[in-house]
């Protein structure tokens, strides 16, 4: 009887006699709904569909608060990853341009950079990809959606599309793979009327011009770090420590490089309200908490790059009973996947405690899909993921930061091996490489396990790659020194490394 009731009552709340009768008769539309367009929710689908899975993808965008909207593929395809190694190569010719003429290129008259031709090349190619997902989708017979999905129950979603029309689905199981969006500052005046996010930087047609990067995390970094590098007059402003989460060291030595690269930075400075001027300009006014004293500039732009919150608020998640953190919004989530209601999983940048990063939320996906359609009990290994910051000096690593391993084996538990090398392309182009460093942490005792690899200079996400397999295999410091290099590389400097912080010498490389 009870069971009777709960299935009549979900018949008045959805109102539909074919969910009714698939309930009863425990027969779905689809095997899997996936909630979320990205690229987590992408691979997701197109796996459990390649397994034989009936699935559906439903996926809508809300425009930013300044109108920006995009396709399908989520923040990495059109306001992330993409875009922004776009415009970072696009800051990186400008350098090489100015260090070809060391290397005899002749190059008459100034060099200029102008946005909109770069802005409708990335918008060219990002609208490709846009394009190639829904193919993609098709030929693997995923049904696309382009509708706002809501939990009913541990089976039922409804979505809504743009003009208001709703269409009730159901599914064996429910994976949430929403992300997040940039947040905005609720507390100071003119921040969410007048300025920008990453949501909207890489969709403008016209040069943002003077432009204060407010945040110090990797996405306002690299993205004041691409502005910087096509000749803009660009500032960071940072309310305490620049790259949390990462080495700290290294993030001293990133934001170093780009100070000397031309980024003017506004340390221990607290933004306090935004106003438009009659010429359009955003005048800031600001506290330096270091005195208490309040300061102000003008810019054309202002980009806010506070951190990201999760797309959770309009789910129903409350109304089902999905758990989440209260205080991060985020969904609570189990070593499979798994939500606090049987058979709705999140996964990426959604979960609590999940890597916000786009390679984490594919091979999860991937190995999601694989578990529902029961061909695998393969879990995502969340430990040892590498990443790269693109800012102009690049920082990629993988493994433990100092810090953690200081705080996970004791400062006598650990030896870290470091050097401070010279790419062989500055020399010629007589470029400082004092933020050129690698540094190796490891185990102290027994086979020197490494912990953690740690690189700033050209190329880093293409060195680090690399090194990520032998830390899987559980590399140690013995395997690297019987590694032999490839000269000349900077990437070989990592197997040569042998002053350890401890002994106090010198680390800066003088030859082979």
């Amino acid at each position: 009887m009870a069971a009777f009731c709960r299935v009549r009552h979900q018949w008045k709340r959805t109102n539909n006699l074919n969910v009714l009768t698939r309930n009863l008769t425990g027969q779905h539309e689809y095997d899997l709904v996936v909630i979320g367009g990205g690229s987590g929710g992408l691979a997701c689908s197109k796996e459990a569909a390649q397994l034989g899975q009936r699935v559906a993808v439903v996926d809508y965008v809300e425009p930013s608060l300044q109108g920006t909207k995009w396709g399908l593929g989520g923040t990495c395809v059109n306001v992330g990853c993409i875009p922004k190694k776009l415009m970072h190569q696009a800051a990186l010719l400008g350098t090489a341009v100015r260090d070809a003429q060391k290397y005899g290129w002749q190059i008459s008259g100034p060099v200029c950079h102008d946005w909109a031709t770069m802005a409708e090349g990335v918008h060219n190619h990002v609208k490709s990809l846009n394009w190639g997902h829904r193919i993609q989708l098709q030929d693997k017979k995923v049904t696309y959606l382009n509708m706002k999905g809501r939990l009913l129950d541990e089976h039922t979603i409804k979505g809504l599309n743009k003009a208001g029309k709703e269409m009730i689905l159901s599914a064996k199981n429910i994976v949430i793979a929403t992300g997040g969006r940039p947040k905005y500052p609720t507390n100071i005046p003119g921040a969410m009327e007048h300025c920008i996010t990453s949501d909207d930087i890489f969709w403008l047609k016209k040069s943002p011009g003077k432009t204060l990067v407010v945040g110090a995390s990797y996405v306002a970094l690299e993205c004041a770090g691409f502005l910087t590098g096509i000749g803009l007059d660009t500032t960071v402003m940072v309310r305490s420590i620049a790259l949390r989460g990462f080495d700290q060291q290294m993030a001293g030595l990133v934001t170093d490089y780009m100070e000397a690269y031309g980024t003017k930075f506004v340390w221990k400075c607290v933004p306090k309200k935004v106003d438009k001027l009659p010429s359009g300009a955003l005048q800031v006014t600001w506290t330096d908490t270091n005195t208490g004293s309040e300061q102000n500039d003008v810019y054309d732009t202002v980009l806010w790059a506070v951190g990201r919150a999760p797309e959770t608020k309009a789910l129903g998640l409350d109304k089902v009973g999905v758990q989440i953190n209260k205080e991060t919004g985020k969904i609570l989530v189990g070593a499979d996947e798994s939500t606090s209601v049987p058979n709705v999983y999140a996964f990426g940048d959604i979960g609590e405690g999940r890597p916000e990063l786009t390679p984490t939320a594919i091979k999860a996906g991937k190995l999601l899909a694989r578990r529902l359609a029961g061909q695998s009990t393969e879990l995502m290994n969340y430990d040892n993921v590498p990443t790269t910051v693109f800012t102009p000096l690049e920082y990629g690593c993988v493994g433990l930061s100092e810090e953690k391993a200081e705080s996970r084996h004791g400062v006598d538990g650990i030896e870290v091996y470091h050097a401070f090398y010279k790419p062989l392309e500055f020399v010629v182009a007589e470029r400082d490489s004092s933020q050129c460093y690698i540094k190796v942490i490891c185990e102290r005792g027994g086979d020197q396990r490494i912990l953690g690899l740690h690189f700033t200079g050209p190329n880093a996400g293409e060195v680090t790659q690399g090194f990520v397999l032998g830390l899987h295999c559980g590399a140690t410091y013995s395997h690297l020194l019987k590694t032999v290099g490839i000269h000349p590389t900077c990437a070989e400097e990592a197997v040569k490394v042998n002053i350890t912080k401890r002994s106090g010498l010198d680390a800066t490389v003088t030859g082979c």
